[in-house]
């Protein structure tokens, strides 16, 4: 038999909270440029240091960053998956200029 208790969870008549699909998909979106089909991953920190391919600089650990890998890379998805690799936020976001 329900209770007639209410919910302390959400106060009755409150509004829903809404999605945070950022939060849901784990940081995970697809972009498209034309460089190619990219799966792109943000990353609030590592422990280990890793070189950015644009810049060539290291993205020390406990820095926040991307990894990007090609969807449509040559050899299919498993290759692009094997060549991900880890940007600095910025040299992502400015890498078609770089080119």
């Amino acid at each position: 038999m329900p209770s007639n208790r209410r919910s302390s969870k959400r106060p009755y008549a409150a509004d829903h909270v809404p999605l945070d699909v950022d939060r849901a998909t784990g940081g995970r979106r697809s972009e498209s440029a034309a460089d190619g089909e990219w799966v792109v991953q943000r990353i609030r920190s590592s422990d280990k240091t890793y070189v950015c391919p644009a810049c060539r600089q290291e993205v020390t650990p406990g820095t926040a960053h991307v990894v990007a890998w090609q969807t449509d890379a040559l050899g299919g998805p498993e290759a692009g998956l094997d060549g991900r690799r880890h940007w600095h936020t910025s040299c992502w976001q400015r890498r078609a200029n770089l080119r």
